[in-house]
């Protein structure tokens, strides 16, 4: 198979830029079900522009690699050891090339490889079959979603649904249930697969392989297929809406696989994927190695057009404030809830290990009226040896709960951005010391990009490797919504309630 590598490559440049049409079908009708001038028609208008962007530019859609995972079906007689090696190689090109960001760590050291390649990565599941042709399957799966799976043991105990007892309406509270504690968190709205049975493992490995298939494919399982046209129908009232700020689409897709279990166990497992739902997959020719026929890439009639949906957005309530950093505590302190924020000037990432090392050490730089944006980019060096950012999309903040408020306090930071929100800690902290959070599209890592206009500087570059390095940035027009404010305001605070509300309206049993 001498172009084996080749065409490997190809699915995985191809995977990480463009949305397949099925997702973007989802979207558009998503975007279409919003009312104008919302904080979620901005939102998804903002991802459709995105996805487009990343097509154009030939981009990663989201900055965030996740893990890589390879479902491959062969014929009797194939190498799988050779083939393994064909995409580790392709893997790691893909990588240096910009395609991916660099996303495997040692778990022991926090030593990021550089190839996204190490011990256990990628994931490559094989399967035999009769048929003369090889078939694989891509799928990249970030962290903020990875984070939002979720596995129930029944019988359980679940807030708002009451008991979930071991048959098919327990499942369906199981469910509803992984929707309401996604919240934001996972780049809603999302998609779901959902494993019954199995083991611990097993019950995993099932929900993900859920993902794989079409997001309009109908169950042939009837009892499956009305759960999950259930479960669509019913999640979307949860209010959660995209990136949870509230809104008419919560979930594009649910889809769910049942296997045998043993008598003592019964487990529900969800796979969760938010909207940068990067899933292809290609048909080999066994003996050539070349591509014969891409997956998941049907002709379908989907609405780009995003402007009308953006200015509605900027007529219709939206409050617009364009701020220069540095920014003072008077300028934060004017700011509430619901406003959009138009940033310009200086802007610095960090992530886990930046927060960590902060709180025993002094920053860099001063960072007083600053920014902190929680993102870990992908970066790539020009031919003049200059960083060029390829994608920049937030990460999910809540990781840095227990660092933010004492990190703002200490070096007076004025925004943190990020995406899902943060707990009652920081938002006590920013009430202190007069601060916002920020929440910016999760996976909108072309639209974000195209805001940053030039990097100043790099700092722990080599000690923590590139998506937790400290990156300094300048931005023009860079564009977020005020979710947390200097009064004690969160809104995710409040569409978690209200969607727990609405959650207990679904206690009663549906299915018998």
């Amino acid at each position: 198979m001498k172009t084996f590598k080749d065409s490997m490559y190809q699915l995985i440049v191809e995977t990480s830029t463009v949305l397949p049409p099925d997702v973007r079908a989802a979207i558009a009708k998503a975007k279409a079900s919003e009312n104008a001038g919302t904080r979620a028609a901005l939102s998804l208008s903002t991802i459709t522009n995105n996805i487009k962007m990343a097509e154009d530019n030939v981009s990663p859609i989201c900055q965030d690699t996740g893990l890589p995972t390879f479902l491959i079906k062969t014929p009797v007689g194939a190498n799988q050891l050779e083939m393994t090696k064909a995409i580790k190689e392709a893997l790691a090109e893909a990588t240096k090339n910009g395609k991916l960001r660099p996303n495997s760590v040692d778990s022991l050291t926090g030593e990021n490889s550089g190839d996204n390649l190490g011990q256990g990565l990628p994931v490559i599941k094989y399967e035999q079959w009769e048929k003369d042709e090889i078939d694989v399957r891509l799928v990249l799966k970030g962290g903020g979603c990875e984070n939002k799976n979720i596995q129930y043991s029944l019988p359980c105990e679940l807030d708002g649904l009451g008991r979930a007892g071991r048959d098919l309406d327990g499942i369906r509270k199981c469910i509803m249930h992984s929707v309401y504690q996604a919240q934001g968190q996972g780049c809603s709205a999302g998609f779901l697969g959902v494993g019954i049975g199995g083991d611990r493992s097993s019950g995993y490995d099932l929900a993900k392989k859920q993902l794989f298939r079409e997001a309009d494919d109908v169950n042939p399982h009837e009892d499956l297929a009305q759960l999950e046209a259930y479960v669509m129908e019913n999640a979307n009232k949860l209010g959660i809406g995209t990136m949870g700020f509230g809104g008419e689409t919560t979930l594009l897709g649910c889809k769910i696989g049942v296997m045998n279990r043993i008598p003592a166990s019964f487990f529900v497992s969800v796979a969760y994927n938010c909207w940068a739902f990067r899933r292809l997959g290609v048909v080999i020719d066994p003996q050539t190695g070349d591509i014969n026929r891409w997956l998941y890439k049907d002709e379908r009639n989907i609405e780009e057009s995003v402007q009308e949906v953006i200015d509605n957005a900027k007529t219709e309530g939206a409050r617009e404030v364009v701020l220069q950093a540095p920014i003072t505590e008077e300028q934060i302190r004017e700011l509430k809830v619901g406003d959009v924020v138009i940033l310009n000037g200086s802007m610095h990432t960090g992530r886990d290990a930046l927060h960590s090392y902060l709180m025993k050490n002094d920053a860099p730089i001063d960072l007083n009226g600053e920014v902190i944006y929680h993102c870990g980019p992908v970066m790539l060096k020009d031919e003049e040896g200059n960083w060029q950012v390829k994608a920049a999309g937030p990460t999910t903040s809540a990781r840095e709960e227990p660092y933010q408020a004492d990190i703002i306090k200490k070096f007076g930071i004025r925004a943190v951005i990020g995406k899902g929100g943060m707990g009652p800690k920081t938002l006590a902290g920013l009430k202190e010391s007069g601060a916002v959070y920020l929440n910016a599209i999760g996976g909108a890592a072309q639209y974000y990009a195209d805001c940053i206009t030039g990097v100043t500087g790099v700092h722990y570059l080599k000690e923590f490797g590139v998506p937790e390095a400290m990156w300094h940035l300048e931005v023009e027009g860079f564009a977020a919504i005020v979710t947390m404010d200097s009064h004690g305001n969160s809104l995710h605070a409040e569409v978690e309630k209200s969607s727990l509300e609405k959650l207990a309206e679904f206690k009663e049993p549906v299915f018998k």
